[in-house]
């Protein structure tokens, strides 16, 4: 009963961003309209990331979803006027007086995601530690990739049954089962310390419980087990670098804490971008973003963008599919038995790719056919045949020879040339 529940409020969320900009397409998009099944605008095709859209809240939702019945419960907070449970991103405004003339000008600097430590200058230099265009200072350019990475690499979709299109009853049951599976095993937040402060700790800790362990875990793993300075004993899990003396290192309990990070180190492995808000997934000794430990378990609908929980699904193109999603990219059609093209990455029926991809062949001035044999030369192209591959000139066949191009004409000979462009 409860799982049918559960299928009826699936929804693709179609008020979401409505009429929004695309900030790539500019004007050549009239605004976001969610595709039925695709996690893509119907008018310009790119995703609701690449739209004017404020998301903050959506995401704090996500995100507050996401850390639901894990150790995490302290980052979020369950919010009297919806009752649901949101993140408490730690948002942190900076401000410098800044001297101008005789008045003194404030300077605010706002971080709209920060570690949520108590120490906020600790907090501040992890940020001044990451690439700058990836600081999500609002108003900047990493504030725009922490939106993007936040919706790439924790899609809704991957967690939140609600947000699929049509699952049946079984792989409803499924999705809740594998998502808590997750959370049990791999799921983890990042923590920042100062390594020496963290092995000092440690070495307290394991004096007042000396006899309860035989050992204390060391601290970051040692560059220089001989004659160490401070900052120099510990290396970088990733780059196996030193930490600089006094430099917050990012910790990941599920890795143990004897491995540590730096703050621009602490990377999905699969796609090297960092870990939005340091939410991670721990499998096999690797850090892994949302997105990519999924698709290490579970195939990814290359149509709808959600994992397939289906036992039945097709593969084509180095891409898996649902069957009902291997379609044209462009107008939906089913494409099984069919003739398609792959364009960038995406399969195409034969009839949209003639009516809106194939290139125009230079000789008939009529759309190339996928199949067609044709030659190319720079960005022009002809059908490779005797009526269309020919001097532009005197009309020779040029199939086999040498020719002459200029500006998607074609001579056969010098005097050709001279005779058209005289």
């Amino acid at each position: 009963m409860e799982l049918e529940k559960e299928v009826k409020k699936i929804t693709l969320g179609h008020e979401t961003g409505s009429g929004a900009q695309c900030l790539k397409c500019k004007d050549k998009c009239e605004g976001f309209e969610l595709h039925f099944w695709r996690k893509i605008c119907r008018n310009c095709k790119c995703g609701l990331e690449d739209h004017d859209v404020q998301t903050t809240t959506e995401d704090d939702k996500k995100i507050g979803k996401l850390l639901e019945d894990t150790k995490y419960t302290s980052l979020i907070a369950k919010l009297k006027t919806d009752g649901v449970h949101h993140y408490k991103r730690n948002v942190v405004t900076m401000t410098n007086p800044v001297a101008a003339k005789k008045d003194v000008a404030i300077k605010a600097v706002t971080y709209e995601w920060t570690p949520p430590v108590p120490n906020q200058a600790l907090a501040v230099r992890y940020i001044e530690l990451l690439p700058k265009e990836k600081q999500p200072v609002a108003g900047t350019v990493g504030s725009v990739y922490r939106k993007k990475q936040m919706a790439k690499q924790l899609p809704e979709h991957d967690q939140d049954p609600t947000k699929c299109h049509e699952l049946s009853p079984n792989e409803v049951k499924q999705m809740q089962q594998f998502v808590k599976k997750y959370k049990e095993e791999a799921l983890g937040v990042g923590d920042i310390k100062v390594p020496e402060e963290m092995e000092a700790q440690n070495k307290e800790k394991g004096a007042s419980e000396a006899g309860d362990r035989g050992t204390t875990a060391v601290v970051g793993a040692l560059g220089n087990k001989t004659a160490p300075s401070k900052g120099a004993a510990y290396s970088c899990y990733r780059c196996q670098l030193c930490m600089k003396e006094g430099d917050p290192a990012v910790y990941a309990e599920r890795a143990g804490f004897e491995k540590l990070w730096h703050p621009a180190c602490f990377v999905c492995c699969t796609c090297n971008e960092l870990l939005v808000d340091m939410i991670y997934f721990w499998k096999k000794g690797k850090l892994y973003c949302g997105r990519h430990y999924c698709d290490s378990e579970k195939p990814r609908c290359g149509g709808c963008d959600e994992l397939i929980f289906s036992n039945e699904y097709t593969q084509a193109e180095d891409q898996n599919w649902h069957l009902k999603h291997f379609c044209c990219f462009d107008c939906d059609c089913v494409l099984a038995g069919e003739i398609y093209v792959m364009v960038n990455n995406k399969p195409v029926c034969k009839a949209c790719y003639m009516k809106n991809h194939a290139a125009l062949c230079q000789g008939c001035r009529n759309a190339l056919e996928p199949e067609a044999q044709r030659v190319t030369y720079g960005n022009f192209n002809w059908h490779a045949e005797p009526e269309c591959f020919l001097c532009s000139c005197c009309t020779k066949c040029l199939i086999g020879q040498k020719f002459m191009p200029i500006e998607g004409m074609l001579f056969c000979s010098a005097e050709c040339k001279k005779k058209m462009t005289s």
